[in-house]
Parts: structure tokens; sequence; C-alpha cells
């Protein structure tokens, strides 16, 4: 931590020069930049680990996230964002490049794309070459070799990159069990007074985080602060006092917690991670699909929640952080996550999946004079709420319908900042080191709900509506048909099926095709298994219909998407 301030405050100094002393590199906004509704301001993205929308602006009746419900009430919320691979290093590769897995070519953890793929720019990177200093805390890039061992330093920030020095006991034997003992469980309530250092690496994160943004405000620079939390990853660790706020009898099951029928065997994660966390194998569950106790769903499904309000907490203290620095007036706020995490539907846990539970994150913007009116000098805008204490609600400012996905951050982004948005990737992009297979949602910002399903009401269900609606694009990949142990997390050449799967907002469309690693390619000729869900009768996605209804057109779509 010494030593990334001393990098800071040296950077500092050396913006005392004048400011051509900085000329931007190639990828600067020049002439031509754009201008957006947060012309010359700082942005703070904060990115979750494996957080599904189980946050009470989307609905949820149960979980205690007033300050991530008050961040969405002064922002745009998007209901249905989704990831393009249920898996961090893919996802995180993919939104920071802004472009697909199969583009990255990073399927697993053992890849670095400027190698492996080609030397993409980054969304940090296109930030710092357009003036802005550029700095990571926590878990943004995945650490190790998809992020060449430095977090994508020195293209991407300006400054190392922090990580919390607690990072490295997660895994460590920390939990006590009923036996007094210390184990490595998946459920984890501690007392932090008892941890290594006294503390938890998202309580670091944040600490860090409100340190930058106090010495920023310093400074006349423009800044992209990245925050990367942890929680609500596992192992589910986190302080014990937040299990007050969820007794287990008020801990439901999933609604669906049964494996479906017409499930194709391929579909399914056999969740390997989960099973080899001590609690869990002590229980002796039958692999593949063996069912974990009730009392133990509840449980997990209970620290989950527990460790989302601990996460509210973070966010909360960071946004009051930026209060406190006088930013919030001209500071543009993203919050997202890399991917969902099952919590048993469809008799499944974690994420390594194409279905909603495991693709679908929340995604908001608040961005100050368009999502919300003008602040008055000193007022308040994230004012800290205690979970403890807090009751009632916050409603969306905005709140959007429409299917985005992650991959689009890069050029939304951009565009609201008021720097140039970069260009479509070509058909073949592997040589283009400045392009994107996202497109900007900023427009999205600008439009009532209202407006959204009037226009969604004037399809009228032709082959043109179906082409023009807006659709996410999720892949996973599979060693083979049946679950076995390396099923959710295939090494790349231990591939030999891809899922690529399409969302709109009125259906899941699923094709399970034979895959070759040695090239990169995928065989439509060969589908192995298929999957379709109607959305209206099937919103959780338990009734496979693939074999008993007619997807010619769906198949046309997602081929034409996929070479486009």
């Amino acid at each position: 931590m010494a030593a990334a301030r001393l990098c800071l405050s040296l950077f500092l100094c050396l913006l005392r020069l004048p400011r051509d002393a900085f000329a931007a590199g190639p990828a600067a906004a020049g002439p031509g930049a754009g201008r957006g509704p947060g012309d010359g301001m700082n942005v703070l993205f904060i990115i979750v680990d494996d957080l599904r929308p189980v946050l009470g602006c989307y609905g949820d009746k149960l979980v205690k996230s007033p300050n991530i419900d008050q961040l969405a009430s002064q922002s745009m919320v998007f209901s249905n964002a989704y990831a393009q691979q249920a898996l961090c290093a893919p996802s995180r590769v993919s939104f920071l490049t802004g472009r697909r897995p199969d583009t990255t070519r990073l399927y697993d953890f053992y890849s670095y794309w400027r190698v492996h793929a080609g030397n993409y720019s980054t969304m940090p990177q296109y930030f710092k070459e357009n003036g802005y200093v550029t700095l990571s805390v926590g878990k943004v890039f995945h650490p190790g070799v998809s992020s060449n061992y430095s977090d994508d330093y020195p293209y991407s920030w300006s400054i190392p990159p922090f990580h919390p020095s607690a990072e490295k006991h997660e895994n460590d034997k920390t939990c006590r069990g009923k036996d007094g003992k210390l184990h490595a469980n998946l459920v984890c309530p501690v007392n932090v007074t008892e941890m290594p250092g006294g503390t938890l690496p998202d309580i670091q994160s944040t600490e860090e985080a409100i340190h930058l943004l106090n010495v920023m405000k310093t400074t006349r620079q423009k800044f992209f602060l990245a925050v990367g939390y942890h929680k609500p990853h596992i192992p589910l660790r986190y302080p014990q006092e937040f299990l007050k706020l969820y007794p287990l009898e008020n801990i439901t099951l999933a609604p669906d917690p049964w494996v479906p029928k017409k499930l194709p065997s391929v579909a399914y994660n056999p969740w390997m991670d989960i099973r080899q966390r001590d609690d869990v194998e002590a229980l002796n569950v039958s692999f593949p699909y063996g069912p974990l106790p009730d009392d133990f769903q509840r449980r997990i499904r209970q620290s989950y929640y527990a460790a989302v309000s601990y996460l509210d907490v973070q966010v909360g203290l960071l946004l009051s952080a930026l209060d406190d620095a006088g930013l919030s007036n001209n500071t543009i706020v993203v919050f997202t996550a890399d991917h969902g995490w099952s919590l048993g539907e469809h008799g499944e846990w974690a994420k390594y999946s194409n279905f909603d539970v495991a693709t679908r994150v929340p995604l908001m913007f608040y961005v100050p004079r368009m999502t919300t009116s003008p602040v008055s000098q000193g007022a308040r805008v994230f004012p800290y709420l205690d979970p403890f204490s807090h009751t009632g609600g916050s409603s969306p400012q905005g709140q959007s319908k429409k299917v985005v996905e992650l991959v689009s951050l890069f050029p939304t982004l951009a565009e609201l900042a008021g720097l140039q948005v970069p260009p479509a990737c070509p058909k073949m992009s592997v040589g283009v080191v400045l392009c994107t297979e996202g497109r900007s949602i900023a427009h999205y910002l600008n439009i009532s709900e209202g407006e959204v399903e009037r226009g969604k009401e004037g399809c009228d269900g032709s082959e043109r509506c179906f082409n023009e609606e807006p659709v996410a694009l999720s892949q996973y990949p599979r060693p083979a048909d049946a679950p076995q142990w390396n099923s959710d997390k295939p090494r790349l050449m231990d591939i030999r099926i891809m899922g690529y799967s399409m969302r709109a907002i009125d259906y899941r469309y699923t094709l399970w095709v034979q895959y070759d690693p040695s090239n990169f390619s995928a065989d439509f000729r060969n589908v192995h298994a298929g999957e379709l869900y109607m959305m209206d009768n099937d919103p959780n996605q338990d009734y496979n219909v693939y074999n008993n209804t007619s997807h010619g057109w769906l198949f046309k779509k997602i081929i034409d998407l996929l070479k486009h």
C-alpha cells in the first residue's frame, strides 16, 4: 500500500508540468470528439464479483441494500443486462476491451489477449490516452495470466493497481466451525478482529479508494477510478453481524430447486468449486446431480444475502466519500457485476452456465444533470445509509427493460464522457487496435420507460421485428456432453462444445455446438443440444421447448449475429 501511494505521489508531482507535457496517445479524442452529457467529468466504475440483481432497486423484498438502492434512485437502471460469459476473467476482459470472448479468445484464465488474440485497447487505456488519470483498486481485471500478472499495467493504468493485502487469505482456513476449529468453508461469517491483519479485502479496497478520491480532489486532472469488490464471490466470508439481517427462518429455497427434466446434460454445471469447500465436502453429496440438504441450501442463500449487505456498506462508504470530496456533481458513477450466481435454481450453484441467474447482472449509470437534477453546492447526493437501521426503499430514477450487454460498456462510457466513441469492429478485427463489438446504450438514458415500452408495442411479430429487437449474446464452453470434473472451468484445449445463447426480452435460445480449440472454430452443422425458454410463461427457464417448437428463424438469427 505504501509503495502504491508513493507511486501516486510521484505521478501527481509530474501532473504539475504544463498540460501539453502529457499529450495523449494515438487513440486520443481529436477535433471530431463527441460532446457527451458528462463531458469533462470523472468516472467511478464499480465492479462487483458474482453479483446477481438481488437488490432492493431490482424488486428483491428480502435484501437490505439501501446504499446501492440510493445510487439507483439517482441513476438509469437497466433491468435486462447480461454478461458475455459467466466466468470472471473472460467476462472482465470482454467488457474492458469491448470485444466478445470469441475475439479475445479467452474462455478460461490462462491466456493474455494482447499476446494470444490481438493488441486490443481497453476502456481504461482509452481514457488514459485521452488525458485521464486511471486508477485500479481491488479486483478489476482478473489477476494472473489473463491480465499479464499486472492487471494490464502500464497500458491501462497510470500507476500500479492496488490489491488488498488481505486478499491472499481468501481461501485460507479462517472459518470457525462448530467444532471450534478453523476450516476453508463455503459459508463463512467471521469476527473481523480475528482475521489476519484484523480486516477483510473489501474493507481495504474501500479505504484505498477513498484515499485516492481525496488525493484526486486536490488535482485538476480528470480521473477514471475502477473499484472491484470481491463479495459475494465465494467463500462467503463477511463480518458475522450481517447474519442478524437475515434470520434463517425467513430464508426460502429457490423457486425451482430441481434439475429440469428436459435440460440437456451438457447445459448442467456440477458446481465443483462449491463441492471442494470443507463444509460442503462433509455433506458427501453425490456427483453430479445430488442435491444439497434443504437446510444447507438455506444457509448458502442466507450468507449470500448477508454478503450483499456487507458489500452495500462498502459501496455506501465509497459514495459518501465522493460527496465528502465534493465530486458527486462532476463524476459519472457506473455500478455493475461481472456475471450472476445461481442460488439453487435448476439444482445448480455458482455461475458456469447460460441461464439468466448466471448471466444477468445489475447495471446502472449515474450521470449528473442527466439522470438527476443539479444539486446545490454542498448538498449531499449519497449520504451513508446504515442497513441495520435504515427503513424504506428507493425507486430507480429511471428504468429500462431494454436488453443490453456488458460488452457495450466501453462505447457507452466513452460517449457519456464526451470522448469519441470507438468505431464498430469490422468482421475481421484481430489486427484492429481500437474498435468495439458493443453498441453504445447512452441514448437509452434519455428515454423514459414509457417510451421504451411503446416502442416494443409497435412490433407486429414479423421477421423484421425479430431482426431489429435488441438481444444479448452469451456463451459457455464444455469439455463433454455429460457433466464431469472440469465441466465448469475447462481449459482451452479441453473445450469440445460451445454453448451460444441469445437472450431477447421474451425468450432465451441456446445452441450447444461442436467446437475446435485448435483453430477457435464452432461448427453449427453439428448441434449437440438446444434450449428454448419462452419468458412470458416460463420466467425461471425451467421448461425447455426446443424439441417441440419451430425455431428455424432463431437459428438463422443467432448465426447472423455471430457472423457480424
